[in-house]
């Protein structure tokens, strides 16, 4: 008897199996049922027909592995599975519904098949080419499935960022007007008193909600573009750390702040990013710190690199936390395990100064320990010999050049 392979089955019958497999993503709604038959298929037959050649093609048993992980070789850009996925997020399909897709398209072909193998024509399923050939099926159905979920996920978290990024784009105009009306009624002379009060808490709220917007469109510039962009040129840093620690003083009068500095330390950065991470640093000290311990800001210069240290003592951040405490949304995530309800900032401000110091081709790490406290480093070349991914150079005045 002739040999009578699942490659060849799948061929033969492409048809039928579609059929089935149409009749199967007909029963979800409500996309589905909104489609027309040559949607419903869109590049279904070409998974199978790739899928059937896989079935011919001689491979190692390592191949064999990586395919069945979804990490087999791709000889195309976007493979039929990539497409398929993109086609089923945007006619409404949830990630659940297209993986279900994928069993059912298993189930059609292995149970057409082994219907067709148990007729007079047909060949014992379980003959051992047979066993090989389900297993090499199954291996391209996981590779398959695991492009088609890989494109899916990246093409939610894309949109989702691009929404974030105009949503805190559009947010500025109208945060700019409130502040500035806010700001004019503050100055005035000729108003009650209790007027000026509130015009006041106006402009502080509109100023933490600048603070969030902008935090929110540095997030969604480190997920949609090279990174987080810098303008660098020659500052005296000591100046910079001044600003800030000033700046935390007049907000914070309950804390005791303290700087350790050089005179002087010049250094080639963006001055105004710098300062935003310090103030990241140093407001996420202030908040998780002992109110009776000060919090200690020193600024350094070890041979061709400044360090900024940034320490307070507070609770102390258990070791298995360490490694993520960068990780974007991670004290959203805690905080909402232990059911804290008061949030003042999103939980991306370790995140995005992380970013801005990769921008900067430096490293920043944090300990905790009883004895010291926490304490967050930079480390940093005080002069740049080449621009990070992301960084721009400028002149003295900061302008980025034309």
């Amino acid at each position: 008897m002739t040999q009578y392979r699942l490659s060849g089955f799948i061929r033969s019958n492409i048809e039928p199996i579609l059929q089935a497999w149409e009749d199967f993503a007909r029963t979800i709604e409500p996309p589905a049922l909104t489609m027309d038959d040559t949607g419903l298929r869109d590049h279904a037959q070409q998974m199978l027909l790739v899928m059937a050649d896989d079935l011919c093609t001689p491979q190692t048993e390592h191949e064999r592995a990586a395919k069945s992980k979804g990490l087999g070789q791709r000889e195309h850009a976007d493979s039929a599975a990539e497409v398929h996925a993109e086609a089923r997020l945007l006619s409404g399909y949830t990630v659940v519904q297209l993986v279900s897709e994928y069993r059912a398209l298993r189930a059609s072909v292995l149970t057409l098949w082994a219907a067709d193998c148990a007729r007079p024509h047909g060949r014992d399923t379980a003959d051992v080419t047979g066993i090989a050939d389900i297993a090499r099926f199954n291996e391209a159905v996981d590779q398959a499935l695991a492009e088609s979920v890989a494109r899916y996920e990246s093409m939610v978290k894309r949109s989702q960022n691009m929404f974030l990024a105009i949503l805190g784009h559009d947010l500025r105009n109208p945060l700019g007007t409130v502040m500035t009306g806010s700001n004019f009624i503050m100055e005035a002379t000729d108003i009650p008193p209790k007027y000026v009060l509130v015009a006041t808490r106006m402009f502080n709220s509109a100023r933490r909600m600048g603070k969030l917007v902008s935090d929110l469109i540095d997030f969604t510039r480190s997920h949609l573009g090279p990174g987080i962009p810098i303008r660098v040129k020659t500052c005296n840093l000591v100046t910079v750390c001044e600003q800030v620690v000033n700046e935390l003083r007049t907000f914070h009068p309950e804390m005791q702040i303290d700087l350790q500095a050089p005179a002087s330390l010049e250094a080639v950065c963006d001055e105004g990013r710098i300062a935003q991470v310090l103030s990241n640093l140093a407001g996420n000290a202030i908040q998780y710190g002992d109110v009776a311990l000060p919090v200690r800001i020193a600024l350094t210069d070890e041979n061709d690199d400044l360090v900024i240290a940034v320490n307070n003592h507070g609770p102390l951040i258990a070791p298995e936390k360490l490694a993520a405490i960068f990780d974007p949304m991670v004290r959203i995530a805690d905080s909402a395990r232990h059911g804290a309800s008061e949030q003042t900032s999103l939980g991306i401000g370790l995140f995005i100064s992380r970013e801005i110091i990769h921008a900067h081709s430096g490293r920043i790490e944090v300990t905790s320990s009883p004895a010291r406290g926490t304490t967050f480093t930079i480390t940093m070349p005080r002069l740049r010999h080449g621009a990070a991914p992301g960084a721009m150079a400028g002149d003295d005045t900061g302008r980025a050049p034309c």
